[in-house]
């Protein structure tokens, strides 16, 4: 028997497998960017990616709704105690286009009446969602900021409408622009997320 169909099958396969691999890709990129307000546009398929030219027009742009605080302005001048603080309103969108893209779609996020018989009395946000805005502080340090580590602590809920804020605040220069952080996400007087990052701060290439 030849073994000519099993390798078109493999093939077959393998590719089918690579497709879906690749568009789940370009899903979690673009779900990141939705939860965080960068509006994306179709393209031909079933996936949709943001324009190339509206990328450029929004890299290290702060959109309408966010709130942003920085105590320095230059990695040079970076030393322990200085922190970012990063503040966004978790809309249903988000965590629509969030659970489209991790393939997160757990009832308790998305289905009401199902969420409302659970300990929680309703629907929550993802946590990797809300643990997502330490992302955003951490990449408002001065610099090419490079993430080496990340440890995080769920310690509450976060429902759709509720404002949050990440702080970022550095604890130890662990030398050449290496740096650890404090890293917390909170709703009011409510921490949601606790835990501590490590980054590489590079210098900022000239273009």
């Amino acid at each position: 028997m030849s073994s000519e169909p099993r390798h078109q099958s493999l093939a077959e396969t393998w590719m089918k497998t690579s497709t879906r691999l690749f568009n789940s890709a370009i899903e979690a990129n673009r779900a990141t960017l939705a939860a965080f307000g960068v509006p994306t546009v179709p393209t031909n398929g079933t996936t949709t990616v943001p324009e190339t030219e509206d990328v450029h027009a929004l890299a290290g742009v702060d959109l309408e709704g966010w709130d942003v605080e920085v105590t320095a302005d230059h990695r040079d001048a970076l030393d322990i105690g200085d922190k970012v603080r990063f503040t966004k309103t978790i809309t249903e969108a988000d965590v629509i286009e969030f659970a489209r893209a991790s393939g997160d779609t757990n009832r308790l996020h998305l289905d009401k009446p199902y969420a409302e018989k659970t300990r929680f009395k309703g629907r929550i946000v993802h946590g990797t969602l809300a643990a997502g805005l330490i992302s955003a502080a951490l990449a408002r340090l001065p610099g090419l900021v490079i993430y080496l580590s990340q440890d995080v602590e769920f310690r509450n809920p976060v429902r759709i409408g509720d404002r949050i804020t990440a702080e970022v605040e550095i604890v130890e220069d662990l030398g050449d622009y290496r740096y650890r952080l404090s890293t917390i996400v909170t709703d009011g007087d409510d921490t949601i997320v606790d835990g501590e990052a490590v980054v590489l701060l590079d210098k900022r290439p000239d273009v």
